[in-house]
């Protein structure tokens, strides 16, 4: 005789798993070849810390990708979809996964890429007399902003906004200012 199927109670939450919504799907990928290059580790906790700093309290999740590229395909990047003819520090591509026209909420989940281009990474590092791992974390707590819709291209008052985020994101990993000359 067929027995009607049992129904099955969902599962209890873990606490060692974060809820659906703070979950952080990250792929890092090394196209780049380089003396010094963040751990996967370094790159996802410099992810979650911008996640969790600047969703205003609430945890959110998010599907990031964050491609270590070389000059070559940071030029290429940077020219396809900027219009300008050299490697940049760091390129974000936002995907919305709220309906168009509607701005993420603190807990929507974040869906995005990063280009970090090495080279020119290392190059300002040198430059600016920087730990090189410092400002890695700079910039992809740079571009992690962008994809959560900061923009300092909007005007000073959204630069100074967006820079402050950035101070304090780094000042919580217990990295130095970046702006501090």
């Amino acid at each position: 005789m067929n027995e009607p199927p049992r129904r099955r109670s969902p599962p209890l939450p873990s606490p060692l798993q974060p809820s659906p919504s703070r979950r952080l799907d990250l792929s890092v990928q090394y196209a780049a070849r380089a003396p010094v290059l963040p751990s996967r580790a370094q790159i996802r906790l410099w992810v979650r810390t911008a996640l969790d700093h600047a969703s205003e309290g609430q945890k959110r999740g998010g599907k990031i990708t964050v491609r270590l590229v070389d000059a070559e395909e940071g030029r290429s990047l940077n020219h396809a979809y900027r219009g300008k003819d050299y490697a940049t520090n760091v390129l974000s591509f936002a995907y919305e996964d709220e309906a168009p026209g509607v701005s993420p909420t603190p807990s929507s989940l974040i869906v995005g890429d990063l280009a970090v281009c090495a080279p020119v990474v290392a190059a300002e590092a040198r430059a600016g007399n920087k730990p090189l791992l410092a400002h890695y974390a700079h910039l992809i707590v740079h571009g992690m902003l962008h994809l959560q819709g900061y923009d300092h291209e909007r005007g000073k008052g959204a630069a100074r906004k967006m820079e402050t985020m950035e101070r304090q994101i780094l000042a919580a990993l217990g990295y130095p200012d970046p702006y501090q000359e």
